[in-house]
């Protein structure tokens, strides 16, 4: 996507801009609120799970299967549906998939809150991933458009930090809300604070948003996106439902079925006339490595934080208030690596992946050294500086691994291939919070779980390592032009 920016004068603030317009000063800053309003409840959404889980699953019932799908059934339909998110927006209006987004996210949180069984909650989890797809393209397109230039560097500026803070802070709320008891409601405000948040993000959207018009040019590859869909439905519930369940009939036959619809896909995109994803992208050694251990590395630090939170509950006995402090240290560390991140990235370059990925082996081994030497016999105390470098080292990697596989792009690619990051990362986020707790459910006690859990991320994220050598050496320079007009590609 692209935005043209020109020397124009700032108008007065408009009620509702007008597309083309360029809004006022305090309009885009309001805007640009909404916009980080809008991410950081799809961020906390995506994971405040993660502390929730197990008091849902004691309320609701539904066993280890409701814990897996609590998280996965959010992130894979929000993965799957945002490749062609920003698609829609384009053929349909961003304004209109804004408001289409956020009121259908909103009204599946209230199903969510009041969700009284397990097939329901999943069902509504999957439903509030689905519009979070449609919503969440559709901020960025929008500022794309209509910010000038240097209030456009403002705001990307703002997002990594904010949605960083917003990813683990999601987990820490909601462990607090949880024993808080609000009304006695137990977990439920968790979801139900969404509808007042939802209720004012549609009002600000539909009074502060710039009217953008359907442009009929722009097509959607139907034909495409069912088979991404099919693909990816069919791989990863064969993945998740055979480390849990055993490799039975269905999951060797969903993943039979994913495969094929893959090749089908493949062929789709190459002979598409307007295809989801460019099919350069995909001969991109460096976008495609970046791609991989995105997938790879988000996956088991997903995955890392479910498990954390698990064992802090079912076998350190703590209360969700007292494991939300204790995956505080996480934040922090997330914080400030990400900070740090920021201004090393342009000197560093991929060089600060592979000092992320070193300082999340040493976080992760000084865990398993203490599980293993202490088993349940901890405290969150202890934990506390182990946890803290892992977030440093996650901090590290959020964002800088898909910066750096932007590198080697040309900019007319620069859309699919940010689309295509962006579902990665979510279905990665699927993935990680399946398979890594069912290797957690299904390793035997406690100590010996978290183990073995510890030693699967930390193997998956040592093998990430061969592959940074394919990546790009560095994040994509800033295109500069002397003129008064330029394009800011996302």
């Amino acid at each position: 996507m692209s935005v043209t920016t020109g020397t124009t004068g700032t108008p007065p603030a408009p009620a509702q801009p007008s597309e083309g317009a360029t809004p006022s000063r305090i309009a885009m800053w309001l805007i640009l609120g909404l916009v980080l309003v809008a991410d950081a409840l799809d961020m906390i959404d995506s994971t405040v799970t993660n502390i929730a889980a197990p008091t849902i699953e004691h309320d609701l019932g539904g066993g280890e299967s409701l814990i897996k799908w609590l998280g996965s059934a959010y992130a894979l339909s929000m993965g799957v549906l945002l490749v062609i998110g920003g698609r829609l927006g384009d053929k349909f209006g961003q304004r209109r998939l804004f408001l289409i987004g956020m009121t259908g996210f909103t009204l599946a949180s209230a199903v969510c809150g009041l969700s009284p069984d397990p097939a329901l909650m999943i069902v509504a989890r999957a439903v509030q991933g689905a519009f979070g797809a449609l919503l969440i393209p559709q901020g960025m397109a929008i500022m794309t458009k209509a910010f000038p230039r240097d209030m456009l560097r403002k705001a990307f500026s703002l997002f990594g930090p904010l949605l960083g803070v917003a990813t683990v802070g999601g987990p820490i709320l909601a462990g607090f809300v949880i024993d808080a008891d609000i009304a006695n409601l137990s977990w439920r405000p968790v979801f139900l604070v969404n509808i007042l948040l939802g209720t004012v993000g549609v009002a600000m959207a539909a009074r502060m948003l710039p009217r953008t018009g359907p442009d009929t040019s722009v097509t959607v590859d139907g034909t495409g996106a069912a088979l991404l869909g099919v693909t990816m439905f069919g791989l990863l519930y064969g993945l998740i439902e055979g480390s849990g369940s055993g490799w039975g009939p269905v999951p060797v036959v969903s993943l039979v079925v994913g495969a094929a619809f893959f090749v089908l896909f493949a062929r789709r995109q190459k002979t598409a006339a307007n295809p989801l994803i460019k099919p350069s992208l995909l001969q991109n050694r460096g976008f495609t490595s970046g791609l991989i251990v995105g997938l790879l590395y988000f996956a088991v630090t997903s995955g890392l934080v479910y498990v954390l939170s698990l064992f802090m509950q079912q076998a350190l006995h703590s209360s969700p208030g007292d494991t939300a402090l204790g995956l505080l240290p996480l934040t922090i560390g997330i914080i400030i690596s990400a900070g740090a991140g920021m201004a090393l990235i342009k000197r560093l370059g991929r060089t600060l992946i592979l000092i992320g990925m070193i300082i999340t082996l040493a976080g992760g081994g000084w865990l398993l050294a203490l599980v293993v030497t202490h088993g349940t016999d901890l405290t969150l105390w202890t934990l506390t500086p182990p946890t803290l470098v892992t977030g440093m080292g996650m901090g590290a990697c959020f964002g800088t691994i898909f910066d750096i596989a932007l590198g080697t792009i040309d900019p007319d690619e620069a859309g699919s291939a940010s689309g295509s990051l962006s579902a990665v990362q979510q279905i990665a986020a699927g993935i990680g919070s399946a398979t890594v707790t069912t290797v957690y459910f299904h390793s035997g006690a406690p100590a010996h779980a978290m183990t073995i859990s510890l030693v699967t991320v930390l193997a998956v994220t040592a093998a990430c390592l061969p592959a940074l050598l394919l990546m790009p050496r560095h994040a994509p320079e800033e295109r500069h032009d002397e003129s008064d007009e330029q394009a800011v590609h996302v």
